[in-house]
């Protein structure tokens, strides 16, 4: 048996390497247990990383067929080269992953490659690939374990035909037709890569909307965006069955309240309806530990279980399931292991969508609002009125603040735009420090910029824009 450590994660996604990592600099000595290989977890190795790398080439795949000679570039139509494309796609997973193993290294953190199960309080079995098992001790533990692919019902996942958002970053061919089941987050960037690429995609969505949880104005706007970029939407519907019948898949849909149903045809179905907590094999039941009735891991404001000296971070428990609502728990519980005060301010958790355009969002919408009885106002700006979009050919979309009536206080912004995603940030710096509509108005932004839009919402919002 080894000495002990001060803290033992399970798991190395975003949660679990940064809370390592945060561990190891206040001084902790720490220990990873990765299943996998590699580090890095769900979103490293098959998911926000390698969708980025999808996402940004095949955008300029788009561009440069459709955009350059708007800008006086004249270029043959581009042809695509899928294999290397997925070749860019891998190495960038490779630089990243390798990334996390050098910071391991410079942080004198212990990895353990293998499985973890939490055999009691303070004592972790690691098996490996040969089924060896060995036993490590912690003073305390912290569940990382993220999340998996939800399942739809009586719908089996090959991750050939029938994919997840693992299979889709995996196709080494363009499928002709494609069906998304779910319009939220993975589904529209997923079948935004394979549009672009030439796939003919049809989104089936159970409510009667597109990215749920969003603002509303947004979902519609944004709606209507991918809608003149070729996406097919059916909403208020649900996929019932699919069936093989020769090279194409036989999807059946039909209206969410029931109704008669329609059979759409597919090479690839990619099932994106949301994700669940990833506990098994944990030895949670066994240890005592609590679960949620929706399968998460119980835990206080201090991220700790009802068991002693185990606590739980990012997607195996309650919020958002977002690799940095992830990092910041995981800072936050190395922080409080180290006996300081570690603390995540979970209003203030931007939500980006890579599509084109992006979509980010912080704070509250405007559905939420009204459910709690706040009175609001609303300022919006276009980036049709932005010069620098207008050079850039990227008018498409606006910048919405929601500020408190009486006292101005920012309480949400949202943005669909080019580059929306790196612009929430402005926002969300200002609500961590309770900034109003005003403040923002009057802060002075480099002109031509993107983000002069974002000012203009502001001025918006407390008075009048300059520019509109």
């Amino acid at each position: 048996m080894a000495d002990a450590y001060d803290v033992v994660v399970i798991g190395s996604g975003p949660g679990g390497y940064v809370c390592a990592i945060k561990a190891a600099q206040l001084g902790l000595k720490t220990a990873v247990v990765e299943k996998r290989e590699t580090f890095g977890g769900t979103c490293l190795n098959i998911g926000c990383i390698p969708s980025k790398a999808l996402l940004h080439a095949s955008e300029l795949f788009e561009e440069a067929g459709h955009d350059f000679a708007s800008l006086g570039i004249k270029v043959n139509k581009p042809k695509l080269d899928l294999k290397a494309m997925m070749g860019h796609k891998d190495k960038t997973v490779e630089a990243n992953v390798n990334g996390v193993a050098f910071l391991f290294k410079k942080n004198k953190i212990d990895s353990f490659i293998g499985t973890g199960r939490i055999a009691a309080p303070g004592k972790v079995d690691v098996t490996n690939g040969s089924g060896e098992t060995q036993t490590i001790e912690a003073k305390n533990i912290v569940i990382a374990t993220g999340s998996d692919s939800a399942a739809l019902p009586g719908i089996d996942i090959d991750e050939k035909t029938v994919v997840t958002s693992t299979g889709a970053l995996e196709l080494n061919s363009v499928p002709e037709k494609m069906i998304v089941v779910g319009a939220g987050v993975i589904g529209l960037e997923m079948g935004s890569v394979w549009r672009r690429l030439g796939s003919e995609v049809t989104v089936v969505e159970f409510l009667d909307r597109v990215l749920p949880g969003m603002d509303g104005d947004v979902g519609k706007q944004f709606q209507r965006m991918l809608t003149k970029q070729g996406m097919t939407f059916k909403l208020s519907s649900k996929v019932t069955g699919v069936n093989k019948e020769g090279n194409r898949l036989k999807v059946s849909v039909e209206p969410a309240n029931g109704g008669e149903t329609d059979t759409l045809e597919a090479d690839i179905v990619l099932v994106a309806i949301g994700r669940k907590p990833y506990t098994d094999g944990l030895g949670l039941a066994e240890a005592g530990v609590a679960l949620d009735d929706k399968g998460r891991v119980k835990t206080d404001a201090h991220f700790k279980t009802n068991v002693d000296g185990i606590y739980a971070i990012g997607d195996v428990i309650a919020g958002p399931m977002l690799a940095h609502k992830a990092e910041d728990e995981g800072m936050a519980i190395a922080e409080i292991l180290a006996g300081d005060v570690g603390h995540v301010n979970y209003n203030v958790i931007p939500n980006v969508v890579y599509t084109y355009p992006e979509v980010a969002s912080v704070g509250k919408t405007e559905e939420e609002l009204k459910e709690a009885g706040v009175e609001y106002v609303v300022g919006k700006f276009p980036f049709m009125a932005n010069g620098r979009a207008r050079a850039m050919l990227h008018t498409d979309g606006f910048v919405k603040i929601l500020a408190d009536k009486k006292t101005d206080r920012v309480l949400g912004g949202h943005i669909v735009g080019f580059g929306a995603g790196d612009m929430i940030h402005e926002i969300a710096v200002l609500m961590e420090f309770g900034g109003s509509s005003e403040d923002l108005g009057r802060t002075c932004h480099a002109h031509p910029t993107l983000s002069e839009a974002v000012r203009e919402a502001g001025l918006a919002t407390f008075a009048k824009p300059i520019h509109m």
